[in-house]
């Protein structure tokens, strides 16, 4: 196998998706049993990356709702699901929106709870 320079690795990693990338990294570190943190955000903000791509490498999410819909009894029922409020609390909650159900917390339960909300009819906004 030819040996790749510098540059051609360099060529090969902008074309990789920052999910690619960071499949790349995680491979790359139990291979070689290391720790790339550091340099991984170096190379993700690399140039011409585009900074929506640097920000999805977060680990922790909110969900925020964004609006009730119209069937505002099922975003209470599920808003309560997801947390530990009380029936007033979650009511509050779904009226006051905007506001965030669930902060920091993981891409998955994030990305569950989302759906949640979405299929009892609310507006909701993974940040």
């Amino acid at each position: 196998m030819a040996k790749l320079s510098q540059d051609d690795l360099l060529a090969q990693f902008e074309e990789m998706s920052l999910i690619e990338l960071s499949e790349f990294v995680k491979a790359f570190e139990e291979k070689f049993d290391v720790t790339a943190a550091a340099p991984a955000a170096v190379v993700a903000a690399g140039p011409g990356a585009p900074a929506a791509e640097a920000a999805a490498e977060q680990d922790e999410f909110d969900v925020v709702l964004t609006g009730a819909g119209d069937k505002k009894i099922q975003v209470i029922k599920v808003v309560r699901e997801l947390t530990s409020l009380g029936l007033k609390e979650a009511k509050d909650l779904v009226d006051g929106t905007p506001k965030p159900v669930l902060e920091k917390v993981s891409k998955e339960a994030a990305e569950k709870a989302a759906e949640s909300l979405k299929a009892a009819g609310a507006a909701v906004e993974v940040k």
